[in-house]
């Protein structure tokens, strides 16, 4: 799988050309799908407004109107109710999956109840465009700065499909979001490398590659 992981959309030109480069053809030539389980389970965030807001495109975070060439939605709450080949086909013939941001851990519970964590090795091609959390649930852990939702299971992980963490809206003092003070408290926590990221920053991953495209402010805040 190919990863653009950002903080806050396809904020700007230089994200928009790695995913562009990562699709290896235009926008208008893709297909998506968008996620927005993650809203769901976050107390600032969904149900309501903002899951619709998401999914229409209608916010001011860049990903469901890029321009697609079909865009469909994939929620993975429900997917364990529907038989597997009435969506698995659907996954693996899609471009991109764009994922929102939300609640880390109620989105990794569903990626696992629903089949979706486990069919993310088959998909060579695909691009997974992740916001916030929807970045966060591919790494190792989020640290406990960033839970509200504790799944029935009490498995506090998450997938570890890259081996670095991530601290997303890192943000100048007093701005809203992460201060790098915040961040490095955060850091603290994590086993493994840790990135923090501001909103015009996104971490490609392609073959265990990785590559910070930015045009603001982020730092590696740890190493192995």
């Amino acid at each position: 799988m190919k990863l653009l992981l950002t903080s806050a959309g396809v904020a700007n030109a230089s994200i928009e050309r790695a995913l562009v480069d990562l699709l290896g053809k235009p926008i208008s030539e893709s297909s998506a799908l968008c996620i927005p389980t993650a809203q769901y389970g976050h107390p600032m965030v969904g149900p309501g407004i903002k899951p619709w807001e998401f999914i229409s495109g209608n916010e001011r975070l860049p990903m469901v109107d890029l321009g697609w060439r079909s865009m469909g939605v994939l929620e993975l709450t429900a997917l364990p109710s529907i038989d597997e080949e009435r969506w698995m086909p659907l996954v693996r013939g899609t471009d991109a999956l764009l994922v929102a941001g939300g609640d880390v851990l109620y989105l990794c519970h569903w990626m696992r109840e629903s089949g979706l964590a486990g069919l993310l090795d088959e998909l060579d091609e695909t691009v997974w465009v992740g916001l916030s959390a929807g970045s966060m649930v591919l790494t190792p852990e989020v640290g406990e700065d960033f839970i509200q939702w504790r799944p029935p299971s009490g498995d506090l992980s998450t997938l570890g499909l890259v081996d670095f963490s991530i601290c997303p809206h890192l943000a100048p003092d007093g701005r809203p979001g992460n201060s790098m003070a915040e961040a490095l408290a955060w850091a603290e926590g994590i086993d493994g490398p840790a990135y923090a990221i501001d909103d015009d920053t996104a971490i490609q991953v392609v073959d265990g590659e990785v590559t910070v495209v930015s045009e603001v402010q982020w730092a590696l805040l740890t190493t192995p």
